[in-house]
This record gives C-alpha cells, structure tokens and sequence, in this order.
C-alpha cells in the first residue's frame, strides 16, 4: 500500500500535528507501508523510511497544483491530510482539496484526520460559513477520522459524514532520559532541592491552556502559608511553537502576569530542547499540572506524552460535563474546576503531602499509556484505509 500524509507542519517544525506525522509515518512502515509525505518547505527531508517532500511554500491555492503534481508522480492509494488550521495558516485551500481532487480522473482515496476542529478564517463575521468549511473537509473526504470522543459526538450528528472513525493519538515524547540520567542530579541542576515540590507544565502556551489559572495557582502556593509547599514551576520545551501566531500574544500575557505577581524567581524555562532533555525534565518533576481551560481530553499530545512518563497529573474538567472513559479521578489523574486557582492550588497542595497517591497516579498514567502506542494507532489507521480501499 502506498500512502501519502499531508501536513502543514513536520519537524524541525516545532508543533505536535508535525511530530504525530513524523510517529505514524514511521509506524506505517513498519508495517510495510509505504509512505510520503508532503508538508512546508520549513519542514526535513527526513530519512529512511519515510520519503519527505517539503515543497509547499503556502498553504493557500497555489498549493494545489504542487500536491496534484506529487500526487500524479506518486499515484499514492490513500492521500492522508493531518488537519489542524494553525498549520495551515488559517486559509481554507487544503479544506477544498478533496473537492479538487474528486475533479481528476485516477484520484487516490481520501482521509481526514481532524487534530482539533477550529475553523480556518475567511473573513470577518464568517463563523458560520467557516464551520461549513470543516464540514466540506470531512463530507468530501472518503473516510474522517478524529482523535477523541468529544470530536466523535459532533461530527456524529452529521449523518452524512461517513465512515467516521477514531484513532486515538499517542504521546511524541518517549520517556527515555539521557543515559546518564539522574533524578536528583538533573534538579540539582535545576536548583530545585529534593524536598521541594517541583510542578512541570508541558507544551506551547495558548489561551486554551489555562496557564494564567497555573501562575494564579502557583503565586498562592508560594504566599499563603496554608500550603505548606516550596513550590517550583517548570515550563518544560518551546513557548510558542511555529503555527499559531496568536501563542505569542498570550506568551506577553503569562509573561506580565508572572512579573506582576513577582514569581518568575520560581518559575523555569528551558526553552526547545532534543526529545531526552524533555523527557528528563518530566521524569524530574513531581507533579504535572496541565490546567487546560476546555478540559482535560486525549487529543491533547501533551497529556498524553504525561501519561507515557507515568507522571502524577493535575488537569481540568471538562466545562460541557462530558467526561471520557479511560480518564479515572484518583486512578490515573486528578480533575478540578478549570479556571480556578484556588481548587487547583489546593488539589496540587494535597499531592504534595501524599506520595503514596502520587505514585499510584503515576501507575495508574502508565498503564493508560500503554493503550495508546503508536503500533496501535497505525494499526487501527490502516483499518481505516482498507475499509474504503474494499469498497472502492
């Protein structure tokens, strides 16, 4: 089977849609499938076994005629778009291609996986007609996968996007330090003592994160006495990432709030950093804390990538009350409000004083983790390809 993924970001591109591509590349091939794939000029040639073609300079309607040219070059079965607007610098071209496609006589089959579903932007006041856009992406498509039940139970009210499937996303940070790795070595390094509390977050800072909620939570562990605590923070990898212009804006806002509220002693950055260093600044923290103001879900690559590291996990729930399985309160996660400093100060707080419910979290995260490996996810997306390649 010869398989094409589109992406708008691939490493060294900083975003996780790049680097789940990059994983479920290469977890096809090991499959024997073979697969290319097209993404931004930004993006590696890459190596063996995946054939990387970094040629699209925009993602607007120019894109088509250099997709189309690959696509007759290659004659791929399944052309595979990974979506996440960002990446595709908000223009709605990639969300028609489908549609473009239907127009050419030896056409590969369609996929759509749907990393999130925001809409691209049009033109001001177009909130409705951008929805239509998305929905235009999966009803054009052959097949549409999403990545969480939440996205499931939308996109399930439309009769008319068929198949529908999901394929869960796994975490692109494997737990593997540095050989040398040494727990209290590497906070020593930090600064942090081995009776302190240290608190990792991970990821891009963007308004849906919550991350004002964490210094606001952070800023009371240090002040009121109640706590009990000497708290760290750790930011652990980039800031802002490459996709999303409106990060940065919300980067200026943590980074004021953090001066304001005079913390930024407490607070570390490491900045981007090779997968090992990320991974050993997890494994050295006690508590991750990824207060997302939508709710803790399993699109969430660096949720996922926390559970992989078999870490004690402070996260949101959802405001919609919608709540998914496999995430169990007290098992393998500890859910609050979102948006409130004052719950989460306390939940992170209580953590500190119980390890022995730190570790059983931890067990609790890794034994999750272990459903999501990225055998699994090629497995089930291969599923997914054979059904519509059958019914061809």
């Amino acid at each position: 089977m010869k398989v094409c993924l589109i992406t708008g970001e691939f490493p060294p591109i900083q975003g996780g849609v790049g680097d789940f591509t990059n994983e479920l590349g290469k977890a096809l091939a090991d499959k024997g499938v073979e697969v290319s794939v097209i993404t931004s000029t930004k993006g590696q040639k890459g190596e063996y076994p995946l054939s990387i073609s970094p040629v699209i300079k925009s993602w607007d309607w120019s894109s088509w005629r250099i997709i189309l040219e690959i696509v007759e070059e290659l004659k791929p079965h399944i052309l595979h778009i990974q979506y996440q607007t960002a990446a595709y610098g908000m223009h709605p071209a990639i969300n028609f291609l489908p549609l473009r496609l239907r127009l050419t006589a030896k056409r590969p089959k369609v996929v759509v996986t749907f990393h999130d579903l925001r809409v691209p932007y049009l033109f001001p006041k177009a909130s409705r007609v951008r929805w239509w856009v998305n929905l235009a992406l999966a009803l054009w498509s052959d097949a549409t996968i999403v990545t969480n039940e939440e996205d499931l139970a939308t996109l399930s009210s439309y009769s008319s996007i068929t198949p529908l499937a999901i394929v869960p996303i796994g975490s692109n940070i494997a737990p593997s330090p540095p050989k040398s790795y040494d727990r209290d070595g590497w906070r020593f390094h930090l600064g942090v003592g081995s009776n302190d509390l240290l608190l990792s977050y991970f990821g891009f800072l963007n308004d849906s994160k919550g991350v004002e909620t964490l210094i606001l939570a952070l800023d009371k562990l240090i002040k009121e006495q109640r706590f009990s605590v000497n708290p760290w923070l750790l930011m652990v990898g980039g800031k802002v990432g490459s996709s999303d212009p409106t990060n940065i804006a919300y980067l200026r806002k943590i980074e004021a709030l953090i001066e304001e509220l005079d913390v930024s002693s407490r607070v570390l950055w490491t900045g981007y950093v090779p997968q090992e260093e990320v991974s050993a600044n997890l494994l050295a923290s006690d508590v991750c804390v990824l207060p997302y103001r939508d709710g803790a879900s399993l699109r969430r690559g660096t949720l996922m990538a926390a559970f992989a590291h078999g870490l004690a996990i402070v996260s949101t729930n959802r405001s919609d009350g919608v709540t998914n399985g496999e995430l169990k309160e007290g098992g393998n996660i500890v859910l609050v409000p979102p948006d409130d400093p004052e719950a989460l100060a306390e939940a992170i707080a209580d953590l500190a004083k119980r390890p022995a419910l730190r570790r059983k979290l931890g067990e609790g995260a890794k034994r999750l983790a272990q459903m999501f490996s990225w055998e699994s996810i090629a497995i089930k997306t291969l599923e997914v390809y054979e059904r519509i390649l059958s019914s061809a």
